[in-house]
C-alpha cells in the first residue's frame, strides 16, 4: 500500500544544533501511527516539517507516493495535511467558527461562517463532538479547544491529521474519548499521526508506533507486540518506573481557601464555593475533568484573576485574596503554571532573563536599575546544573529554543530557588516524556518532603494518584469529595462525573 505520507532521510539542524538526522517515517491511510521519544528527540521538529513551519536541510516528502515540496503552512494545506499543535493555535477573543474561518477564508465573513457551521456540524455529528461555537475560545476548557482544533484541521480538508500530546492535560474519560475520535477519524479513510507520552495509549488505540531518540529512528513497531517497558527501554535507553511515596510527616496548615467563589472572563461563575486545606509536607491533589474550575482556581490563587468572593489564607496569613502576585510571591507561594511558554516564561528573552525575574523583583540581584549581570548569570548556571536542563550553550539562549521538558525544568529551578513555603503546581507534566515527568515528580516531592505543602492540579489522573497524599475531586467549581492515599480510582472515578 502506497503510504498517504512519506518522510526520507529528513534532516535538519538549528545553530548548528542537529535536531534531527536522516529520518524516516511513514503513515497510511485508515490507520494511527504513533510516534514517541523523549522531550527533544525530534518528534515535533518532524512533524513541523510535514506541517510546513521547518524546511528540511535534507531528505524528502512524499503524498500518495508524489514527491512534494512542502515550504510553508499553506503547501501542507494544499496537500491534505492538518496539524493540531500541542499549545494551540487559537485566536482567544474569537469564537470556534470565527477561528476556523480565519484558517479557511470563504467568499465573504457573513456567508463563509454560515458555510463553515455547516460543515462543523456535520463533522460534530460523525465524531460525536459537543462544541459551543458561539463563546470566545479563550473562555472554554482546554478539552473544548483542542476539539475545535481538530475541527479547523478537517473542515481545511486535512486527509493527513497530526495530533501533538493531544491528551496531555485530559482526564480519563476525556482521554478515552478523544482516542475513540481519532480512530474513528482514521476508520474514515484518514491517516492518523498521534504524538504523545502516553505509553499504554500506544499499545491500546495505535496500529503502528515509531520511537526517536536523539534526532534518530530507533524503531517502528506493532503496539500489540510490545510491552510498556518495552517502549520505555527504546524511547530512554532504560526503564524508568515511578512509584507511589506517601509524605513522611504532615505538618500545620499553610494554604486554606473556604467558599471560594469566581468567574470567568466572559462572566460565567466557574468557581462555586471551593474549599480545601493544604498542609506542610503534603501533596494534595484536585481531579477533575476540564472546564470545572480548575484554571480559575489557579488564577485566583496565584492573584492574576479577583475572587467574586471567599477567603485564602496563606502561610500564616489570614485573607490574603485582594494581595497580587508580587505580595504572595513574597509570602513564599511559587508558581509552576499549566501553559508554561504563555505564563511561565518569555520565550524571547534569555534563559538568565527568565530564571532570575523573580529575583530582580525582590532585590535578590541589586536594584530594577542597577541589576548585577554577573551575579545572574551565575545563578543561572547554577540552577541550569542542578536542576538538569539540557540544550543550554549559554545563560543568554533564548528561552524559546529549549524543548519542552527543559522548559518546564527552568520554570521549576526558578520557583524552587526561593525555598518556597506552598507550591502551586497545575499540570506540570503536560506534554512532557516520562524522565522529564520524573524529574519533575522527583522535584514535587522533594519540595513536600522539605516542609512545603503542595497543591497539584492535574487533569492527569494517574500524575493525581501517582504523587497525592490527599485528592480532592473538582466537580462544577467545588471540591465534591475528598479522598486519602492510598486512592480507589474508580470511586474518584464516580466522583469525577456525579452530577448530585
Amino acid at each position: 500500500m502506497t503510504p498517504a505520507l512519506e518522510l526520507s532521510g529528513i534532516t535538519k539542524s538549528f545553530d548548528g544544533f542537529m535536531a534531527l538526522s536522516a529520518v524516516d517515517f511513514a503513515v497510511s491511510y485508515g490507520e494511527v501511527h504513533a510516534l514517541l521519544g523523549e522531550n527533544g528527540a525530534g518528534k515535533s521538529s518532524l512533524m513541523n516539517v510535514a506541517a510546513g513551519l521547518y524546511a528540511p536541510d535534507e531528505g524528502h516528502i512524499r503524498i500518495d507516493g508524489r514527491p512534494v515540496a512542502i515550504r510553508g503552512p499553506l503547501d501542507a494545506k494544499a496537500n491534505s495535511v492538518g496539524m493540531v499543535h500541542q499549545h494551540f493555535k487559537l485566536v482567544r477573543p474569537f469564537n470556534a467558527l470565527e477561528n476556523i474561518l480565519l484558517s479557511d477564508p470563504r467568499g465573504s465573513y457573513a456567508g463563509g461562517l454560515r458555510e463553515i457551521a455547516s460543515e462543523v456540524a456535520r463533522h460534530c455529528e460523525a465524531l460525536g463532538f459537543e462544541v459551543d461555537v458561539d463563546k470566545p475560545v479563550g473562555t472554554l476548557s482546554i478539552a473544548e479547544q483542542q476539539r475545535i482544533e481538530i475541527l479547523k484541521a478537517l473542515v481545511g480538508g486535512a486527509r493527513i491529521l497530526i495530533l501533538d500530546e493531544p491528551t496531555a492535560v485530559l482526564s480519563d474519560q476525556e482521554s478515552d474519548r478523544l482516542l475513540k475520535t481519532i480512530r474513528s477519524i482514521a476508520a474514515q479513510g484518514a491517516a492518523v499521526v498521534l504524538v504523545t507520552h502516553k505509553l499504554g495509549e500506544v499499545i491500546a488505540h495505535a496500529d503502528r508506533v515509531t520511537v526517536m531518540r536523539g534526532g534518530k529512528t530507533v524503531a517502528t513497531a506493532d503496539p500489540r507486540a510490545v510491552s510498556v517497558p518495552d517502549l520505555t527501554q527504546m524511547i530512554v535507553g532504560s526503564n524508568v518506573h515511578e512509584v507511589p511515596s506517601p509524605s513522611q510527616k504532615i505538618g500545620e496548615q499553610l494554604l486554606t481557601v473556604t467558599d471560594l467563589r469566581g468567574a470567568r472572563a466572559d462572566g460565567h461563575v466557574a468557581l462555586t464555593g471551593t474549599t480545601f486545606t493544604v498542609r506542610a509536607g503534603e501533596i494534595y491533589g484536585i481531579a477533575g475533568v476540564g472546564g470545572n474550575g480548575q484554571s480559575e482556581l489557579a488564577e485566583i490563587l496565584m492573584g492574576v484573576r479577583k475572587p467574586l468572593s471567599g477567603r485564602i489564607d496563606l502561610a500564616g496569613v489570614d485573607d490574603v485574596s485582594g494581595e497580587g502576585p508580587q505580595e504572595r510571591r513574597a509570602r513564599g507561594l511559587a508558581f509552576i503554571p499549566a501553559d508554561r511558554h504563555t505564563w511561565g516564561l518569555a520565550g524571547a528573552l534569555s534563559i538568565a532573563d527568565n530564571f532570575a525575574v523573580a529575583g530582580v523583583l525582590s532585590g535578590k540581584y541589586g536594584t530594577p536599575i542597577r541589576v548585577d549581570g554577573a551575579a545572574i548569570r551565575a545563578a543561572t548556571r547554577k540552577a541550569v546544573e542542578a536542576f538538569d536542563v539540557q540544550g543550554v550553550r549559554s545563560p543568554g539562549q533564548k528561552a524559546a529554543l529549549l524543548s519542552g521538558g527543559n522548559a518546564q525544568k527552568l520554570v521549576i529551578a526558578r520557583e524552587f530557588s526561593g525555598s518556597p513555603r506552598v507550591v502551586l503546581a497545575h499540570s506540570p507534566s503536560r506534554g512532557l516524556d516520562v524522565r522529564a515527568s520524573a524529574a519533575v515528580h522527583e522535584r514535587l516531592r522533594s519540595a513536600r518532603d522539605a516542609g512545603a505543602g503542595v497543591l497539584l492540579i492535574s487533569e492527569d489522573l494517574d500524575e493525581i494518584l501517582l504523587l497525592a497524599d490527599r485528592v480532592g475531586v473538582m466537580n462544577r467549581g467545588r471540591i465534591a469529595a475528598e479522598f486519602f492515599s492510598p486512592v480507589d480510582r474508580h470511586a474518584v472515578g464516580r466522583a469525577l462525573v456525579h452530577h448530585g
